[in-house]
């Protein structure tokens, strides 16, 4: 039995850092468990071990897992980047690589949707949630320009609206939505890829 090709159903990427877990869970409680997409959360967290894994089961039916090394990403589950690494994608894999940004604001999140654009072929959604600085905004270009669909999470609903803003800056952005909106969105995506 051949396995499934590589990227054949959609990624959703959820990008955040400071006031993001308000993001997710607000996200998380309103998308169904049977979509067919993958949730990877990138947030930023350097100094601590995440504990995302083992807060956010309690906000959605899905499975939620802490990222390995040359973990098969699989549809209606939820993916968590941990702390102080790079995330990239290889052949329908995860693989985690030291953080190349150390000092000063992290770049997780531009790193991973870059990869995600030259290794991935099914559809990709960039979310920009809540947090300090600009991460993620670099990259939602690139995410368009392979058909890709851009989200900003609503300024007036983000905790920290700098990240949502600079997603807008870019010019790259194709919704503007809260939290919940954003829910819809992907599910209606996630239909119309189906």
């Amino acid at each position: 039995m051949n396995p499934l090709p590589a990227g054949d159903f959609p990624i959703v990427c959820v990008g955040g850092s400071a006031g993001g877990l308000d993001a997710y869970i607000r996200l998380l409680t309103h998308l169904p468990a049977d979509m067919g997409v993958a949730i990877v959360i990138v947030n930023h967290i350097t100094t601590v071990p995440t504990q995302l894994h083992e807060v956010l089961p309690r906000f959605t039916t899905m499975p939620v897992e802490l990222i390995t090394d040359d973990l098969r990403i699989t549809p209606d589950r939820v993916f968590i980047i941990p702390s102080n690494r790079d995330l990239h994608v290889e052949a329908g894999e995860f693989q985690l690589k030291p953080i190349s940004k150390p000092r000063g604001w992290p770049d997780v999140i531009t790193v991973f949707l870059r990869s995600l654009t030259e290794h991935w072929d099914g559809k990709l959604i960039a979310v920009i949630v809540s947090g300090y600085d600009g991460d993620g905004a670099a990259a939602l270009c690139g995410i368009r320009e392979v058909g890709g669909i851009t989200i900003a999470q609503k300024l007036d609903t983000a905790k920290q609206p700098d990240m949502p803003a600079s997603a807008i800056a870019s010019g790259c952005i194709d919704f503007v939505l809260s939290p919940e909106d954003i829910a819809r969105e992907i599910v209606r995506i996630a239909h119309a890829e189906a």
